[in-house]
């Protein structure tokens, strides 16, 4: 019989759709938000493109809603270092919005804002190409409100508070121009896969 020291159990091997420092948050979803959620009525909800576009484009919820659906299922990751596996988000993408506005060639950026007044700024081509959407529902059921619900920005592939919550619309821009975060110290793209969390990283 080969000697085992006792204790010994070895190291466990790390999930590999875990990005570095980040850690399995199991069933739960945690709700970190900057601002109080606001209510908002559907009846009143709108969700406009503005800025360097071809012509503005704005729908109401129903004409949203009634828009092409697609499924998304993968993991989100929160720079407050837990990631969720498995979600499953239905909703619009924004490529569909995008090219009912027609981004103009000098357009590189967006600034999405929610209808609370929260802004985050992305890089166009991180919302482009199948990307992201505007999502309305998660795990099979309506959005809620303290997720972001009616509808909110899904960037998946970014960490979480790039996909801001009760969005309102996306302004296309030539320059970055920082949001809310950002100008507090959070790195302007944010790459779970790079720990891109804060300026400098």
């Amino acid at each position: 019989m080969s000697p085992v020291t006792r204790g010994f159990v070895g190291r466990r091997r790390r999930d590999p759709r875990l990005p570095p420092g980040q850690y399995d948050v199991g069933d739960q979803w945690p709700v970190l938000t900057a601002e109080r959620a606001p209510n908002l009525d559907i009846a009143r909800w709108t969700f406009l493109i503005e800025g360097l576009v071809e012509h503005e484009a704005e729908w109401t919820w129903d004409e949203i809603t009634a828009l092409p659906r697609e499924r998304w299922d993968g993991d989100i990751h929160c720079v407050t270092t837990w990631t969720k596996f498995g979600m499953r988000w239905s909703g619009v993408s924004l490529d569909t919005l995008l090219a009912a506005a027609g981004p103009l060639p000098q357009a590189r950026y967006v600034v999405a804002h929610s209808h609370s007044g929260y802004t985050t700024d992305l890089p166009l081509a991180d919302v482009t190409g199948g990307n992201a959407w505007l999502a309305f529902e998660a795990q099979n059921a309506p959005l809620t409100r303290e997720h972001g619900g009616p509808a909110r920005l899904l960037v998946p592939h970014l960490y979480f508070w790039k996909s801001v919550k009760w969005v309102a619309g996306l302004r296309l821009t030539a320059e970055d121009e920082p949001g809310f975060w950002e100008r507090n110290g959070y790195h302007d793209r944010g790459d779970p896969w790079a720990e891109q969390r804060f300026q400098g990283d």
